[in-house]
């Protein structure tokens, strides 16, 4: 009997990310903190998405890692970079939408840009990896600052009557900026409205160096993150789309990649 069972395994700087594929079709996707030890977290990952689609390790045809600690998955047969990896990945999750010519991905410590041709064919990239400041993490952080929950920002900064900006680059100042604000009774939508502005625009920023072109899209846990994706929007003028499961998108195309070699 041929397996038709593929994995991608993403193992980013904050979360790592595990998803099987069957004909095309996601089937199964587990996701957790990367913590210290990446290899044992993949390997939690994995036995848990084979148990909720009741599968065996030895029904996977082939698996891809890609992320930070990809060349750590020993039983990957291949890696590939976080830039494939989210050029194929959007290809699927976006499903019948028309395919976009410019994906940004916003992740736990780094921003790419992705530059795609009319055959979604990899034109040109920028990324930002050398800065945790208007990534995940630096939402991460602010969140905790303010005591609201990361999930909860993008509902508050809908509600902003305004936008307090935050105009330090670095994540320890920025922080110290928001402490302040928070001090002189600052409304927290406001300021959360500011914080998405701040990085809105150093995306923003990051984007231009390649040029932006639609239809774009939105990739990354970030995407979840209703504030943001309109800061996003108005910052770059353009609709951004938001895939199925955006946080997934690399460890998608991952698994595409695996799917394709074994055909």
């Amino acid at each position: 009997m041929t397996n038709h069972l593929f994995t991608g395994i993403d193992v980013g700087s904050t979360t790592t990310k595990i998803v099987f594929l069957e004909h095309g079709r996601l089937i199964a996707y587990e996701i957790a903190p990367t913590g210290a030890d990446s290899r044992r977290t993949v390997d939690a990952l994995l036995a848990a998405a084979l148990g909720h689609c009741g599968r065996r390790r030895d029904e996977i045809a082939a698996a891809v890692s890609t992320g930070y600690g990809r060349r750590r998955v020993e039983f990957a047969s291949r890696n590939i970079s976080e830039i494939t990896a989210n050029a194929l990945g959007v290809r699927m999750l976006l499903e019948n939408a028309q395919q976009p010519r410019t994906v940004i991905d916003i992740g736990g410590q780094d921003s790419k840009v992705i530059a795609l041709d009319d055959d979604g064919i990899l034109r040109d990239f920028a990324m930002n990896d050398k800065c945790a400041a208007r990534t995940g993490r630096f939402l991460e952080v602010m969140a905790r600052t303010m005591e609201v929950e990361l999930c909860e920002l993008g509902g508050l900064s809908l509600q902003a009557s305004g936008v307090l900006p935050i105009n330090s680059l670095c994540t320890v100042f920025a922080e110290s900026e928001v402490i302040s604000l928070l001090a002189h009774g600052e409304d927290i939508s406001n300021i959360i409205a500011g914080m998405h502005a701040s990085v809105a625009k150093r995306v923003g920023a990051l984007v231009r160096k390649v040029g932006v072109r639609e239809p774009a899209c939105f990739t990354g846990g970030p995407a979840l993150n209703a504030g943001l994706h309109a800061a996003l929007e108005r910052e770059l003028g353009v609709r951004l789309a938001i895939p199925t499961h955006p946080q997934l998108a690399a460890a998608c195309g991952a698994a595409m990649l695996a799917s394709e070699e074994r055909l």
